[in-house]
């Protein structure tokens, strides 16, 4: 079965690796709430990274990491 783009997204939030930073090397998934924040007051990055860490910022403003649990490998 294909994943729609969301489901891809979602997907990769537990598969994927912050590619710069302080948390360089981290599971999106798994950065801090206060990173996340960071990001949300200053602006996300353009492009794919972006989507994933406004869409993590949703999930975690929410108490939503739960759902992420049966995505991970």
């Amino acid at each position: 079965m294909d994943l729609t783009e969301e489901q891809q997204l979602l997907k990769s939030l537990v598969t994927h690796k912050m590619p710069f930073g302080k948390y360089q090397g981290r599971l999106l998934a798994d950065l801090p709430e206060a990173y996340v924040l960071w990001f949300e007051r200053e602006g996300f990055p353009a492009g794919k990274l972006g989507q994933q860490l406004a869409l993590l910022h949703t999930i975690k403003v929410n108490g939503l990491e739960p759902l992420l649990d049966p995505l991970r490998p």
